[in-house]
C-alpha cells in the first residue's frame, strides 16, 4: 500500500472510511471523499456554487462529534476520521430522501428531467422503498412562466436553492427567491422580477429535478435518446466548452462542459441557441450564376472565373479568411492564396463586434469564435473589413475568393462586391452575398466538422463533428483542396488532422498547439497595425 503524502501547511491529511487521503486545506469532506472514489449523495451542493447545506442529503459521521455533519459544508481537518456509509449515516440519508419525496409528484413518465434526475437516481440506487405517505400531497402551481426561456413546476421543486445561487453568484442578478414557509414554501421570482438574465438557462442545468425546464427543449426529446459529442461554443470569442446533444441528425440542445480555464460550469443563453443556425437557411448544393450545379461543374466554373484576373491582373485579386471558420479551413485557404496563387490582398471577415453584450463573466464583445486563429494563420497580411470595403469602393479589386458568408461590409462595399468580375464564396448559409456570387460552394458548419479554433485567451480548442454535413456541403479545407487542384496547386490532404499537422509545422504562432487543447501565448495584429 502506498503511503499518503506528508501533510504541509497547505494540505490536510484525514481518514475517510478507513482510507487516508491528503487534500488542500479548505477542501470540504464531500470533495475529499470524491478523491478516493467515494460517492456521497447530495442535492443542494454544486462545486461551482456556495454550499448552504440545506438538503441534508450528504450527512456523514465524524468521529468525536455527537451529530451527523453535512459533508458539503464541513471543511477537512488534520487527523479527522469520517464515516460515509455506516448504518447510522445511511439511515439518516434514507430518512432525508423520504422527507424530500413526501410531497414530490410521481410524474417521472412525463417529466423532462427523467433519465437525468438526481432524485430519481438516488431513489433507485439505494432506497426503492414504497412510500409511507397515506395523506394527500401538498399541491403547488404547475407550468409557471417565470421568464422568456424557462418554465417552473413548483410542485417538483425540492427547495435546494441551486437556481437562486446561480442567479446571485454567476449571473449577479438576484431574480429568484423562496416564498412562504413550511411545506407551502415555493420557489418563485423576486417581487417585480422575471428570470431574464443572459445566464438564466444555467438554472435548468443545476436543477436536480424537473422543476425548471427550458422552453426550447421542453417535451422534445428524452435524455437517454440523445447522443453526445464534446465541442466548443461558436457564439463568441470566449469559446465556452460544451456538449452537443443530438439524435437522428438533429441537434436538440447544447450543454456546458466543465473547463476551469474557460467557462467553469457555465454557458450563456445566447450561446446555447447557436445550434438553431445549423438547421436553418443552409446552402445544400453548389450554385453557378444562382442555379444549382454538380460539384465538378461548380469547381470548374470557379476556377475559370478566377483564372482570367489571376493571369492578367493578379494584384487586384483578393482573398477573405473568416473569423467564423476553423483554423484548418483558414489555413487551407491561406496556403492556396499565398503559396499557390501568390495573392497579396488578404482580409479577414466575420460578424461585427457587439460591445453591448460584453460582460465580465463569459460574454465577449467579439461574436466571432476564431478571430485569433484566422489572424494566426494569416501570416500578418490580413486586413480588417473596413479596408476591404474601402478597396471595393475605390475599384482596387477585380476578383474575390471568400471563406464564409459573414462579411460586415458597408452598403457601398457590398454593391461593389456584386459587380466584381469574379466572386467565389464558400458559404454555410444563403444571404445577399451568396446570391450575388458567380459561384457559391456549400460549406459544412461548425457542428459538422472536426477541427480547431483559437479563443480570446489564445487557447487552441477542438471542434468535433456531431452531424454529417447538410445536403452536399463539405469541410472548407476539402473544398479549398479541390479548388486548388483546378487552379494548378496541389493540396493533398485527406483528413482534417493532416491539415492541422501541417498548420502547426508551418505557422510559428501555433507551433505548440496539439490536436486537443493547449495555451498558445501569441500576440495578434491586423496587417499594418501598430497595436
Amino acid at each position: 500500500m502506498t503511503a499518503a503524502p506528508a501533510p504541509t501547511p497547505q494540505t490536510v491529511t484525514l481518514k475517510i472510511d478507513g482510507r487516508t487521503v491528503t487534500v488542500p486545506k479548505g477542501t470540504n469532506v464531500l470533495e475529499a471523499a470524491r478523491q478516493l472514489g467515494i460517492d456521497i449523495s447530495y442535492f443542494c451542493y454544486h462545486p461551482g456554487l456556495s454550499a448552504p447545506a440545506v438538503c441534508r442529503q450528504c450527512l456523514v459521521e465524524i468521529k468525536g462529534q455527537p451529530k451527523l455533519a453535512p459533508s458539503c459544508y464541513t471543511p477537512v481537518a488534520d487527523n479527522m476520521e469520517v464515516f460515509t456509509a455506516n448504518e447510522k449515516v445511511l439511515l439518516a440519508r434514507r430518512q432525508m430522501l423520504e422527507f424530500t419525496l413526501v410531497n414530490h409528484p410521481v410524474d417521472c413518465p412525463i417529466c423532462d428531467k427523467a433519465g437525468e434526475c438526481t432524485l430519481q437516481k438516488l431513489y433507485f440506487d439505494w432506497d426503492s422503498k414504497a412510500s409511507r405517505v397515506d395523506v394527500p400531497k401538498v399541491r403547488k402551481p404547475k407550468v409557471v412562466d417565470v421568464g422568456p426561456n424557462i418554465v417552473l413546476d413548483q410542485e417538483r421543486c425540492i427547495l435546494c436553492t441551486r437556481c437562486i445561487r446561480v442567479c446571485d453568484e454567476v449571473a449577479h442578478s438576484s431574480q429568484l427567491t423562496m416564498a412562504l414557509r413550511g411545506d407551502r414554501e415555493v420557489l418563485t421570482t423576486a417581487p417585480g422580477q422575471k428570470l431574464d438574465n443572459p445566464y438564466s438557462l444555467n438554472t435548468v442545468d443545476v436543477c436536480p429535478v424537473g422543476a425548471l425546464t427550458a422552453k426550447d427543449f421542453r417535451f422534445t426529446m428524452r435524455a437517454w435518446e440523445l447522443s453526445m459529442v464534446p465541442s466548443i461554443c461558436t457564439g463568441c470569442a470566449t469559446g465556452c466548452n460544451d456538449e452537443i446533444q443530438f439524435a437522428a441528425g438533429r441537434i436538440y440542445r447544447l450543454y456546458p462542459r466543465h473547463n476551469p480555464q474557460v467557462n467553469q460550469y457555465w454557458m450563456c443563453d445566447e450561446g446555447r441557441f447557436t445550434y438553431h443556425e445549423i438547421h436553418e437557411g443552409r446552402m445544400g448544393a453548389p450554385t453557378v450564376a444562382g442555379a444549382g450545379a454538380p460539384w465538378e461543374q461548380a469547381l470548374g466554373a470557379a476556377a475559370h472565373k478566377l483564372l482570367a484576373p489571376l493571369t492578367h491582373d493578379r494584384a487586384r485579386v483578393g482573398v477573405v479568411l473568416s473569423a467564423q471558420a476553423s483554423n484548418e479551413d483558414n489555413f487551407a485557404l491561406a496556403r492556396l492564396a499565398f503559396d499557390g496563387l501568390g495573392l497579396e490582398r488578404a482580409y479577414v471577415g466575420g460578424r461585427p463586434p457587439r460591445p453591448e453584450r460584453a460582460d465580465k463573466i463569459l460574454r465577449h464583445a467579439d461574436v466571432n469564435p476564431n478571430a485569433a486563429g484566422a489572424l494566426a494563420v494569416g501570416r500578418g497580411q490580413l486586413k480588417p473589413m473596413a479596408e476591404l470595403s474601402a478597396d471595393l469602393e475605390r475599384g482596387a479589386l477585380r476578383a474575390l475568393l471568400i471563406l464564409g458568408e459573414e462579411l460586415s461590409l458597408t452598403a457601398a462595399g457590398a454593391q461593389a462586391a456584386a459587380r466584381l468580375d469574379a466572386l467565389v464564396v464558400l458559404a454555410c448559409h444563403e444571404n445577399e452575398l451568396v446570391r450575388a456570387a458567380h459561384v457559391a460552394l456549400p460549406l459544412a458548419a461548425w457542428a459538422e466538422i472536426d477541427g480547431t479554433m483559437v479563443n480570446a485567451k489564445h487557447m487552441v480548442q477542438r471542434l468535433r463533428a456531431a452531424l454529417p454535413p447538410a445536403g452536399d456541403a463539405r469541410p472548407g479545407w476539402h473544398i479549398v483542396s479541390l479548388l486548388g487542384g483546378k487552379l494548378g496547386f496541389n493540396l493533398s490532404w485527406t483528413e482534417p488532422r493532416a491539415v492541422f499537422r501541417e498548420m502547426v509545422d508551418k505557422v510559428p504562432l501555433l507551433r505548440d498547439a496539439q490536436w486537443g487543447r493547449t495555451h498558445v501565448p501569441i500576440q495578434l495584429r491586423f496587417a499594418g497595425s501598430r497595436g
